[in-house]
């Protein structure tokens, strides 16, 4: 159970460094890193609940999938989380192939606190199940 647990926090910690790192370029005014960022944080966090169900993917669109197939269809997760990571999923599309679509200081304060709300909710669930 050790080595699993520490597979969970190993997710979660990468979590709460990009949400660091996703902070500190907000305040560097970096605004398309830090939805980049924030987006990362979301996709380990979910990453380790996918685990929990001996599940990993390589792409971003079957983590969507699988989450919402495996977390909020099931009710284990309320369905406005699965809207979180889509709408921090598409910010970090954006930020990073629309060049020319240019993130403002008040979207991505809304993505970094969305997501920092997000990893916050999965940190809870896997507390609450002593997986980490």
């Amino acid at each position: 159970m050790a080595d699993v647990q520490q597979n969970y926090q190993i997710y979660i910690g990468a979590a709460r460094e990009m949400l660091q790192v996703a902070k500190e370029n907000f305040m560097n005014f970096h605004f398309s890193s830090a939805c980049n960022r924030a987006y990362y944080a979301c996709f380990y966090a979910v990453s380790a609940l996918l685990l929990t169900k001996n599940l990993t993917f390589s792409k971003h669109s079957a983590v969507l999938a699988a989450f919402r197939q495996h977390f909020i269809k099931t009710g284990e997760f309320d369905p406005k989380w699965g809207k979180i990571y889509e709408m921090v999923m598409a910010s970090r599309q954006s930020s990073d192939y629309d060049l020319f679509t240019q993130i403002d200081e008040d979207q991505a304060l809304f993505v970094v606190e969305r997501a920092s709300e997000f990893v916050n909710e999965i940190e809870k669930w896997l507390l609450k199940r002593n997986l980490i």
